[in-house]
């Protein structure tokens, strides 16, 4: 192999040239998705899920729709961030419709889903959802579920596979393999990649949780043309979901799961053991299918990257068709014929 040429010195006029360059490119690319953002078409009222209920659940009072017979497979499917429970709208219909019993909850932090106690913290960091998720099971006397997310639902889905595997008869998962630690996290990722996270430095700020806490829906519908830039939802579409982002905890939980995954915010002393293992990267070891939308525009990891974390049978999806980050949403044939196979594999 032939040695490195080192590059030529970069003088300090150049930096700047091309430090302004990039920049504009940054700005002009994220006035161009507002003003996708706020030019798209008005569509009548997108009628929400009906039947919402609440259950208390560990720490919470969560919101979810159940959907399909009592006795039927259970499946549970979780939202990320900025999104709802309607990301799954049309995909819940079609699994009750083929026997399956469905909850689709509200994450802490978003709709209906309320905190028990004004004295608990109000933490977002992995372990907490995760943990979530198993009190819900408990909850509605589910010993066992096919778990599938995308987004925070994805890694949330994805540790409860990893640490409570006699609870998941399956998963599926948006994007792969999403657990982290605070330690991985503090290793730097290339320019490009940490451009990509630039919300994350944002909410790092406490102008960044005024600007959130000020301009919620706007930021959201803002992360939702980026992470999606062919789905072209309507209005309407984002008015369902946008409901959910007026929860009173929604700002705190989401600026907490940020700063909280760079080491800015501490969690839980009772989640440490958890975190422990979850750093290690635990293997899950149930049948799961990842899937990856071939125009996702959120940070998302390779699929090369995480198939080896997967030890029992597996496979992977590459969605095509202009698909984004709401996998579920854009594709919701597809995520529920996913659901519908895993068990198979």
């Amino acid at each position: 192999m032939s040695a490195a040429v080192p590059p030529k010195p970069v003088g300090p006029d150049r930096r700047r040239v091309v430090g302004a360059a990039g920049l504009t490119a940054l700005l002009l690319s994220v006035a161009e998705a507002s003003r996708a953002a706020t030019t798209r078409p008005v569509s009548p009222p997108l009628q929400p899920f009906g039947g919402l209920k609440q259950v208390d659940a560990g720490v919470l009072n969560i919101g979810y729709v159940e959907m399909g017979p009592k006795d039927g497979a259970a499946v549970l499917l979780l939202h990320g961030w900025p999104y709802d429970i309607h990301a799954f709208a049309e995909v819940a219909p079609r699994l009750a419709a083929a026997g399956r019993r469905v909850v689709v909850p509200h994450l802490r932090g978003h709709g209906t889903t309320r905190f028990l106690s004004a004295d608990t913290m109000r933490n977002g960091q992995q372990a907490a959802l995760a943990v979530d998720g198993i009190a819900l099971m408990d909850a509605l006397g589910i010993e066992q579920a096919t778990v599938a997310g995308f987004d925070w639902g994805a890694r949330t889905a994805d540790i409860m596979a990893a640490l409570w595997p006699e609870r998941c008869k399956a998963l599926v998962s948006v994007s792969g393999y999403l657990v982290g630690s605070q330690k991985a996290n503090a290793a730097p990722l290339p320019p490009a990649a940490e451009l990509q996270w630039w919300y994350q430095f944002y909410f790092a700020t406490e102008r960044g949780r005024a600007g959130y806490a000020a301009n919620t829906e706007a930021f959201n519908r803002l992360i939702w043309t980026l992470a999606s830039p062919q789905w072209k939802f309507d209005d309407a579409t984002f008015a369902r979901t946008a409901r959910s982002f007026a929860n009173p905890d929604h700002v705190d939980i989401v600026i907490h799961n940020y700063r909280w995954r760079l080491g800015l915010a501490q969690g839980e002393a009772k989640y440490d053991d958890l975190e422990a293992k979850l750093a290690a990267g635990p293997p899950i070891t149930i049948p799961a299918i990842t899937m990856e939308g071939d125009a996702n525009g959120a940070p998302h990891p390779p699929p090369a990257a995480y198939a080896g974390k997967f030890k029992g049978p597996y496979a992977h999806r590459l969605i095509t068709g202009g698909i984004g980050h709401n996998l579920p949403q854009e594709a919701p044939a597809t995520f529920a014929q996913a659901v519908l196979d895993v068990g198979k594999l």
